[in-house]
């Protein structure tokens, strides 16, 4: 076993960075923790940013998937168009009442990447990953969390100790097109006062 995940050459050409993205997680987030209301088209991220970050950030092809909640019956067919239109694969999950079934899809899916020759990048604030997380942290796999540093479960920040890499959306991915209204804590050097101004 090598050092470097992927860098065995025969296991080069078919490794790949998955992105999970729990969609929900993220939307709720933004709109109730960072802007107070519900997020216009404009305030969300852009989604394509996510996948040109994960490409460049392991130098490897990216799956995308797009986890969304269909209990209803009903799809977002515009936005799952869009979806499309920007590589991700769009996962609408059916379930009972009460059933959380984006987040059993999408733990479902972190344990099968146990076995594969894969990194994940996983979108969301959520601590019902972290089983599914702490799992795949060997020197396998590299994991990451994508988030607003300041809202994810604090467990994911003692597992950056175990190798999880944690990116936030606006400043790491610069996923917004617009600065959002967050009060959180300023490494000095990224202190960018003209942001203020």
């Amino acid at each position: 076993m090598t050092s470097e995940p992927g860098a065995d050459a025969g296991t080069t050409a078919e490794r790949r960075t998955y992105v999970l993205v729990d969609g929900e997680n993220i939307d709720a987030t933004l709109g109730m923790s960072v802007l107070g209301h519900r997020p216009a088209p404009e305030e969300r991220p852009r989604w394509d940013r996510i996948t040109a970050f994960a490409e460049t950030l392991w130098d490897q092809p990216v799956t995308a998937l797009f986890f969304l909640n269909a209990s209803n019956g009903q799809m977002p067919m515009s936005f799952v168009q869009a979806l499309l239109a920007l590589g991700y694969h769009p996962i609408p999950l059916a379930g009972g009442p009460g059933e959380k079934v984006v987040d059993i899809g999408i733990q479902r899916t972190l344990a099968a990447l146990t076995d594969r020759p894969s990194d994940v990048l996983l979108a969301s604030h959520d601590g019902d990953f972290l089983p599914q997380v702490e799992d795949l942290l060997t020197p396998d796999h590299r994991v990451g969390l994508l988030c607003f540093r300041e809202f994810a479960n604090a467990r994911f920040t003692e597992l950056t100790e175990r190798g999880l890499s944690l990116h936030d959306l606006e400043d790491d991915l610069g996923a917004f097109t617009t600065p959002l209204p967050r009060v959180r804590i300023i490494p000095l050097e990224a202190f960018d006062p003209l942001r203020y101004l």
